[in-house]
């Protein structure tokens, strides 16, 4: 005889299931869900990765690049620059004249072609082989231009070797064991550092500041001095283009800010002692995609505005690297340990502490450069481009 086993449920019991049940199916509907919940989670990741796309985009366009590349071409074929020009009632090239006073050092006239370009022409027969080598320096700069940030792996080969020939040096390793890159900052003179500075292997110092008078605050030493092109055309107003206040036999490097300045290289390398160097325009590329990815980060981070309104706020044909941002990129390449004086701010130092200058210039965004150096001493790995050149950054010290 078969057994028959039947479950049955207390009448009491069948709310309890019916609970358990529309919880069940209420469970369901949030999972059948699921593939629509994550998109709505991850939509500030989205934001993000959205905002780091354009973030890299915008700091790798350069919209100097077609004027730059109208004056390398006008001064190739003899021709001044037509971004020094501007046009003016009843005068049609003024700047024309004022930069034949500024270059008095070297007999040239300016003469306005048919097609009004301005034309160089050289007067004085001492003065006839400024332009084939300024044809070569200019080519040989310009050739290069291209994005390529494993230009720091070079930057020894083409700084330090040069300085090492100069002094008679063979082989003295391939990098630099200590730097001391000297900024200008007035902090400086808050400390007595000049010793530290001067125990380094190599001293950069910037843009020609004086160490006279201030060698306990910043030292006496100075191994390479990094300047701009702006500087060097100062200097070559000069008799025998004078530009050597840390001694005639200090050697020179500068990153070139206008085509034009190439006239004042030339000039000036054939009297100079020592080596007068130009920084590789792709180091230079590298150095300008870095400063600005910082500023337009810092930019919508400050704001809230959107990235690509940081052009309202800025000049981008002007924007600029700052030489000391750059002199610090180059002791990357070359120095086995970095240290870092004189960069920063304080409320009551001046901006420049062998100047009166108070202000900051408005083509640099130091703020930005010093959130990169942040990375640089914190997390070097992950700052942008500079993380594709295959460098490993030195030990790096900034000292406040």
């Amino acid at each position: 005889m078969k057994r028959v086993f039947s479950l049955r449920l207390p009448f009491s019991l069948l709310p309890l299931l019916a609970i358990i049940t529309l919880l069940s199916c209420r469970a369901s509907v949030r999972l059948g869900f699921g593939s629509q919940s994550p998109a709505a989670d991850a939509s500030p990741v989205v934001s993000v990765l959205s905002n780091a796309t354009i973030l890299l985009r915008l700091a790798s366009l350069d919209l100097a690049e077609t004027a730059v590349r109208k004056d390398v071409d006008e001064l190739l074929e003899g021709n001044f620059p037509s971004s020094t020009r501007v046009a003016s009632a009843g005068l049609r090239h003024l700047p024309a004249a004022m930069w034949r006073r500024e270059n008095s050092h070297f007999d040239v006239g300016l003469r306005a072609g048919l097609d009004g370009r301005v034309q160089i022409r050289v007067r004085s027969p001492r003065d006839y082989n400024i332009f084939p080598e300024l044809r070569r320096s200019l080519r040989d700069w310009w050739k290069n231009r291209r994005f390529q940030p494993e230009i720091m792996s070079e930057l020894a080969k083409l700084v330090k070797r040069p300085l090492d020939r100069h002094h008679g040096l063979t082989d003295s390793g391939p990098r630099y064991a200590s730097c001391a890159v000297v900024g200008n900052s007035g902090i400086l003179l808050n400390s007595d550092r000049g010793e530290l500075i001067d125990g380094h292997e190599l001293v950069i110092r910037l843009n020609n500041a004086r160490t006279h008078g201030y060698q306990r605050k910043v030292g006496s030493k100075t191994g390479l001095s990094f300047v701009n092109s702006n500087i060097l055309h100062l200097c070559a107003r000069r008799p025998g283009c004078f530009c050597h206040p840390y001694g005639e036999n200090v050697p020179m490097i500068m990153y070139i800010c206008q085509a034009v300045h190439f006239l004042d290289y030339t000039i000036c390398n054939a009297s100079h002692r020592a080596p007068l160097l130009i920084t590789d325009i792709r180091f230079d590329m590298l150095c300008s995609r870095i400063v600005k990815y910082y500023s337009l980060k810092r930019f919508a981070e400050v704001t809230g505005k959107p990235l690509e309104d940081w052009a309202k706020f800025h000049d981008e044909k002007m924007f600029h690297y700052s030489s000391g941002m750059q002199a610090v990129m180059l002791a990357l390449g070359i120095c086995d340990q970095v240290s870092v004086f004189g960069f920063g701010k304080s409320a009551d130092a001046k901006h420049h502490y062998h100047t009166n200058q108070k202000a900051e210039l408005d083509l640099h965004d130091y703020d930005a450069e010093y959130a990169f150096y942040q990375d640089l001493v914190d997390r070097p790995q992950v700052i942008p481009f500079l993380k594709d050149s295959g460098l490993t950054v030195p030990p790096l010290v900034f000292y406040h």
